[in-house]
């Protein structure tokens, strides 16, 4: 599949890149590659593989959730530099 210069100029906008009449045109062959490969991916017979979620073979450990001691309400803002009722006070950050 070729990658014309309208469609990698579009997709530069779009990803908001910018490069040079050189670059355009390296950019869009190595595009059309990679599409070109991708095409050939299509071309093999996947019924019953299952998909690939993930590189690494590696699983995440969970630690099982237990109800544990918490903080009374008044006792987490006791330490509080402000405090506004029931809530902690802080700078304003956002306009």
């Amino acid at each position: 599949m070729k990658i014309d210069k309208a469609s990698i100029s579009k997709i530069a906008h779009l990803a908001r890149l910018e490069f040079d009449e050189n670059s355009a045109e390296k950019m869009s062959k190595d595009m059309s590659q990679i599409l070109d490969w991708v095409e050939q991916l299509n071309e093999l017979d996947t019924e019953g593989i299952a998909p690939l979620t993930t590189m690494s073979s590696e699983v995440n450990v969970m630690r099982e959730d237990k109800v544990g001691h918490q903080l009374e309400h008044e006792q987490g803002l006791k330490n509080a530099p402000k405090r506004d009722s029931d809530y902690f006070r802080v700078p304003k950050v956002l306009e």
